[in-house]
C-alpha cells in the first residue's frame, strides 16, 4: 500500500490539479479524482484480501495468489495491478502503470 501510496502522489503531482487527492488511513487509501469519481482500496487482512471500490467497475475483492505472486479477482482472473492501470490511464488520459506485480520483490 505504501508503495501505491507513493505512485499515486508522484503521479498527481505531475498533473498538479487541484481537485485530484490520494490520502492513506488506517490501512484505506483514497483516491479523489474529481469528475472521475473517487477509488478506495482497502486491505483485508483477516481475509487476506484488498477491496477496490471503484467508480468505473464497481466493487471487487482480490485475493493473494502465491503462484502469481500478486492480486488477482477471482471472477475474471484479471490483477489489480492490470486493472487500475487501464483504468486510471482512461481517467487521467495518459499511460499509467503503478507497477503493482511481483508484490514479494517488493516487501525485500
Amino acid at each position: 500500500m505504501d508503495n501505491l501510496l507513493e505512485t499515486l502522489e508522484a503521479i498527481l503531482d505531475g498533473l498538479a490539479n487541484p481537485e485530484y487527492e490520494v490520502e492513506y488511513h488506517s490501512g484505506v487509501l483514497t483516491l479523489d479524482l474529481g469528475d472521475h469519481g473517487t477509488y478506495v482500496v482497502n486491505k483485508q487482512p483477516p481475509n487476506k484480501q484488498i477491496w477496490l471500490s471503484s467508480p468505473l467497475s464497481g466493487p471487487k475483492r482480490y485475493d493473494y495468489s502465491e503462484e502469481l505472486d500478486d492480486w488477482i479477482y477471482a471472477r475474471d482472473n484479471q490483477t489489480l495491478g492490470n486493472l487500475l492501470n487501464e483504468e486510471l490511464s482512461t481517467a487521467l488520459g495518459q499511460p499509467v502503470n503503478l507497477h503493482i506485480a511481483k508484490i514479494s520483490d517488493k516487501l525485500g
